[in-house]
């Protein structure tokens, strides 16, 4: 994507059943407040770690939030388990993972927007060298401190990974 800005990144629009009715650059459709599509990974170590990070000041959604997920959003025809196996390898910056486990879709509708989102989980046992124009900061954080975190209301969440997270646990009971 060298020399075109994420705004200017076309996406498709889909409407409230996923379906794509047309497309548009990413700046028109978070300003207009158009349905899109967006992956949520959940990436884990070898020990069963979870990857946290904090956005960039510089993101265009919910800059410098805490996020359990790395993710993003599907390009023009890009389909979803592609879409997870791209983003996870460029956020964690790493090559040869095997493809995320696709666990399920919603409709995100809160702040900043809405979206149809897909989760997945991934383990990731390379070592990681996240993106500097995505991350600021990362760690790998037990799940019971990431629980804690998360509960403490201290950091601020990005919404739509809150939600996907919630979520997640309540998928797996």
């Amino acid at each position: 994507m060298s020399g075109v800005s994420a705004a200017d990144e076309v996406l498709d629009v889909v409407d409230r059943d996923d379906r794509v009715v047309g497309r548009a650059p990413r700046g028109e459709v978070y300003r207009r407040g158009l349905l899109h599509r967006c992956v949520f990974v959940l990436a884990r170590d070898e020990r069963g770690r979870v990857f946290v990070h904090r956005r960039t000041a510089s993101k265009l959604v919910f800059p410098s939030h805490y996020d359990m997920f790395v993710g993003g959003v599907l390009g023009t025809g890009e389909d979803y388990d592609g879409a997870a196996l791209r983003e996870a390898e460029e956020e964690l910056g790493v090559s040869g993972l095997e493809r995320p486990l696709p666990l399920f879709k919603f409709l995100y509708e809160g702040p900043g927007g809405a979206w149809w989102s897909y989760v997945y989980e991934v383990r990731c046992g390379l070592p990681v060298s996240p993106q500097v124009s995505e991350v600021a900061w990362h760690a790998w954080l037990e799940p019971a401190e990431l629980e804690r975190r998360v509960a403490d209301g201290k950091w601020a969440w990005v919404p739509d990974g809150l939600e996907a997270y919630r979520r997640l646990a309540a998928f797996r009971g």
